[in-house]
């Protein structure tokens, strides 16, 4: 070690003095390197990511491929802004994608650097395809940190704080939630009392959901939920966005999450895991509703960057060539499996929530009240990681352990993970602060 080398506790006495209190950072680390689903601090300790810089690291840290295509793309052009002039990574990434999620209908792809960028992005297109106002979202939802992402997100804590005041003409409605008692057929009846009592679906542009809620809690929205919500967006003429930005790439076991419902989505938000860590987001949809804005109303300095372009490209070969979706689904019914284990000998996990290797578990003071624990959830966070497991929490009370390791995670990883977090749930109930 150099001797101008800062050591962990330097560096975060620096980044205290010098960095908001707004950022949160969920672990007292500082990350020198990352492999595959492994990174290393800097005293050189190894740790499991199964947070995978929440839900980006699909492909794992520095994967060969996209390693490769960076590499070569860097040689070549690093920026232009698509406004000034076209470049091939940027098209042949809109190729791929309306591709994969058009399935043959004519879709176009726009492409931005933030997922909340994506987010106002689509509802733009939605505003300006529709000439109406409104839009409505789901409570429990996470739509971004930007004003009107802010807006759309369904909870206050701590996303809204006194940020206000928001964004007119958005609505929230009810997202399933069969463990609290919310059913398809409530959540669907709630949906028509905001059309009665809040706005007229003629008066709805779009409404936006994610098909498993991420911050939320991973909720799933079920199958016929998203078939009955095609249902009434197709009737009323509103815009369908499904909002895939932690959902996309493999996470749930296909490609995408609206796929396990067999629905076509009108417009698709895309970022997170789409470019292997390089920051890069997308609108993809319908060819017709794409080409509402007129020329110059859309776009964005660095949207669609030459590297993360090719990092995206690189990422979709990957889950092509390599089967990655295939890995997630047995990925994830070995987790499945192993935190249902859990579960029976922890009566304080309420539930085992998620799809493919998209995985929660929700803490409870008691299994009758349902009462969310997040004091319980905060120290299995502590004390997974002092034993090698990185995870974080979410949900709307943060009484949620969620699991968003890469989809390349070896068998023997995720056995390590499984034993790690079965002694940070045996260990001493204490408080405990990370």
């Amino acid at each position: 070690m150099s001797s101008n080398k800062r050591s962990p506790g330097e560096l975060l006495s620096a980044r205290a003095n010098n960095i908001p209190r707004g950022i949160l950072t969920a672990h007292p680390i500082v990350v020198d390197r990352a492999e595959g689903a492994c990174i290393w601090d800097t005293d050189g300790r190894r740790y499991l990511d199964f947070v995978g810089g929440i839900g980006v690291i699909n492909v794992g840290h520095n994967h060969p491929r996209v390693i490769a295509a960076v590499e070569k793309q860097l040689k070549r052009l690093t920026h232009t802004a698509f406004q000034v002039a076209a470049y091939e990574p940027y098209i042949a990434l809109a190729e791929r994608l309306n591709t994969l999620i058009g399935k043959g209908a004519a879709y176009k792809s726009v492409f931005l650097t933030t997922g909340a960028e994506a987010v106002e992005n689509a509802i733009k297109i939605a505003r300006s395809y529709t000439n109406r106002p409104a839009v409505i979202s789901f409570r429990g939802g996470f739509h971004g940190r930007t004003l009107l992402g802010v807006t759309l997100t369904g909870f206050a804590q701590p996303y809204k704080q006194n940020f206000g005041p928001f964004a007119g003409e958005v609505f929230h409605s009810a997202y399933p939630d069969s463990y609290r008692g919310i059913t398809t057929e409530g959540a669907i009846a709630a949906l028509e009392e905001v059309f009665a009592t809040q706005v007229a679906p003629d008066r709805v542009a779009a409404i936006i959901i994610e098909p498993v809620q991420g911050d939320g809690g991973f909720l799933q929205a079920p199958p016929e939920f998203l078939r009955a919500l095609r249902e009434i967006t197709e009737r009323h003429g509103i815009v369908l966005i499904a909002d895939e930005i932690q959902t996309g790439f493999g996470r749930t076991g296909k490609l995408f999450g609206f796929e396990h419902a067999g629905i076509q989505p009108d417009l698709v938000t895309v970022a997170k895991s789409l470019a292997g860590g390089f920051p890069l987001s997308g609108v993809v949809g319908k060819a017709e509703i794409m080409d509402a804005p007129a020329p110059g109303g859309l776009g964005g300095t660095y949207g669609g960057n030459p590297i993360a372009c090719a990092a995206a490209l690189a990422v979709l070969d990957a889950f092509e060539l390599d089967g990655l979706v295939e890995r997630a689904v047995a990925l994830g019914t070995r987790l499945s499996d192993a935190l249902e284990a859990l579960k029976a000998n922890h009566a304080d996990i309420g539930v085992v929530r998620g799809i493919g290797f998209m995985r929660a578990i929700e803490f409870v003071t008691d299994g009758e009240t349902r009462k969310p624990d997040a004091d319980r959830a905060q120290q299995v966070m502590v004390r997974a990681r002092e034993r090698g497991l990185l995870v974080i929490k979410c949900g709307v009370h943060r009484n949620i352990v969620r699991f968003l390791a890469p989809v390349v995670l070896s068998d023997d990883d995720l056995d390590e993970a499984m034993r790690i977090l079965a002694e940070a749930l045996d260990a001493d109930k204490i408080s405990a602060a990370g």
